[in-house]
């Protein structure tokens, strides 16, 4: 699993539900990586409360990862970082979820120096994953051919 976040501590490894995920943590400091997007199977879009221009950014990674996924829907989440940062914010909680709703997911607030909502906002996405891959595997399941046996043999 390939997420986006910067400079952390967490484990490479965590377990939810009962499943174990390896997290590939990568921070692309606003750079397009488009070999990073393609073998993600989640994503944090992180933005930082204290820049408008941050926030914007994140909307075009979102925008990338759709188009590089060739998909209208992907597991992600949106994060607003640095709320320990409230007298320097510039993007207010209702603007921020208006975005995630948008993008058609969930909205955490973070703040990495405080340690406050970083491994959940991990453990969140993890569990998109799951939660999208049991859709497409009960999607998979439900568009099957039915192979019921008629008795009958063509020769």
């Amino acid at each position: 699993m390939h997420v986006l976040w910067m400079n952390t501590t967490l484990p490479s490894k965590c377990t939810v539900d009962e499943e174990t995920a390896i997290l590939d943590i990568l921070d692309t400091a606003g750079q397009e990586d488009y070999s990073y997007l393609r073998r993600g199977d989640g994503f944090l879009l992180v933005f930082a409360l204290n820049s408008k221009s941050s926030f914007q950014e994140v909307q075009k990674f979102q925008e990338q990862i759709l188009r590089v996924k060739d998909a209208d829907a992907f597991p992600m989440i949106l994060v607003g970082n640095k709320s320990d940062l409230s007298a320097e914010r510039q993007i207010s909680a209702a603007e921020a979820k208006e975005l995630a709703r948008s993008f058609g997911c969930r909205y955490i607030e973070t703040s990495a120096k405080a340690r406050h909502n970083v491994e959940e906002s991990f453990y969140g996405l993890v569990k998109e994953i799951q939660k999208s891959r049991q859709e497409q595997a009960a999607g998979e399941k439900k568009n099957a051919p039915n192979r019921k046996s008629t008795g009958c043999t063509t020769m």
